[in-house]
């Protein structure tokens, strides 16, 4: 038997953000291969299926990419229904292209079931566009980190390109970040934020300017998160007058 794998975005954290289509799925799965940061809440629509942890965290002992893949190809052939659950969207900074290419070369069909990304995420936990008329008409999704062996990328290029940015991994990177931003000409006074745990009870924001960053990142905790960087952020940053989570919480809450 050959079955089918899926690959599924979990979105950003909150169960009800799944879509419709990702939930039909995991409540057929037979097996769930599904990331470290998975809501419990979303792994129990799978009631009926196995439940294989395989995830990574930064700075972490991880499993290994190609395991993976070769766990997922093994369950497609002996089982019908194999979700490979991700984190926010499969297609971005979800290493699914690796995996799509293993099942593909083992001659398993493969279908992707987007999600909610975590820039999107942070936007609206802070309620502000990462694009707007007149001001931000270009947005970079970004990473500054590889793995072992691969080769460095020119994430800043990118992000002194766009008119936003939102940096995935970038919190524990913060001080690199703000440094080579600065020296590559980009002003200290920039405005730039740091989502943690967006769309979850436990989110907390924090507004400040991009010579602020490692202050902030300091500040944060173990949950996920994004930095954020344009001056889409400037009247947010104002408004609240924030650069520390005690004093945007509550306005969090009160949304």
């Amino acid at each position: 038997m050959i079955g089918k794998v899926f690959l599924v975005g979990a979105g950003p954290g909150a169960p009800d953000l799944l879509t419709l289509r990702a939930a039909e799925i995991l409540q057929r799965a037979d097996v769930v291969l599904h990331d470290a940061l998975v809501d419990s809440r979303t792994l129990a629509l799978a009631a009926r299926a196995r439940r294989i942890p395989v995830g990574k965290r930064s700075g972490r002992v991880s499993t290994a990419q190609k395991f993976i893949n070769k766990r997922l190809v093994d369950a497609a052939r002996t089982h019908r229904v194999v979700v490979r659950l991700k984190g926010g969207d499969p297609m971005l900074f979800g290493r699914a292209q690796e995996e799509i290419d293993a099942l593909r070369s083992a001659g398993i069909d493969v279908e992707i079931v987007p999600g909610v990304t975590a820039a999107s995420a942070a936007a609206s936990e802070i309620g502000v566009s990462l694009t707007r008329r007149g001001l931000a008409r270009h947005v970079a999704l970004v990473t500054p980190r590889a793995a072992d062996g691969e080769r460095g990328n020119d994430w800043a290029a990118s992000v002194l390109a766009a008119d936003t940015a939102v940096i995935y991994m970038g919190a524990r990177l913060a001080e690199m970040i703000s440094a080579e931003l600065m020296k590559r000409g980009k002003s200290p006074r920039t405005p730039v934020a740091i989502v943690e745990s967006a769309s979850l009870p436990g989110r907390r924001v924090f507004l400040g300017k991009l010579a602020d960053l490692p202050r902030l990142a300091a500040q944060t905790g173990d949950g996920p998160a994004v930095v954020l960087v344009g001056e889409v952020l400037k009247e947010a940053a104002r408004e609240r007058g924030a650069v520390s989570a005690s004093s945007v919480e509550p306005l969090l809450r009160q949304a």
